[in-house]
């Protein structure tokens, strides 16, 4: 998986993109609930930014389920603690807790690979509560 700057709006935007493909189904609703936040701007991507790091974030998967043969096989502990270690400023992890949480709960449903994601960026992060919705 290719690696980006330490706190770069595109470190950031794959930690959200990552939570939002991790249960296989990303709903309109989720994408609704980014994007009606703005997280473009608040994350500071360019417009469309956040689908061209999606759609990274994809290529890179496939890539490594191509090797491992298996896609869900692709994102293990050590891969996720790397990308979380990518975003190190807490008012940027504050932010991308921000919008990882309003993409799981849009759907009214946090599946067990999302809770996954966030309980990992909470413990390698060292926060004790999500950032409230505002």
């Amino acid at each position: 998986m290719r690696s980006y700057s330490h706190n770069s709006p595109e470190a950031a935007a794959r930690i959200v993109a990552l939570l939002l493909i991790s249960d296989g189904n990303v709903s309109r609703q989720e994408l609704e609930a980014l994007y009606g936040q703005d997280i473009e701007r608040q994350i500071g991507l360019a417009p469309g930014g956040f689908a061209q790091v999606l759609n990274t974030l994809c290529e890179d998967l496939l890539m490594a389920a191509h090797e491992r043969r298996v896609l869900t096989g692709s994102i293990d502990q050590a891969t996720l603690d790397a990308v979380m270690a990518e975003v190190t400023e807490p008012d940027l992890q504050h932010t991308v807790l921000y919008f990882a949480d309003a993409a799981a709960m849009a759907d009214s449903h946090v599946a067990a690979e999302e809770a996954w994601i966030m309980r990992a960026a909470l413990t390698q992060w060292r926060v004790s509560k999500l950032p409230a919705q505002g």
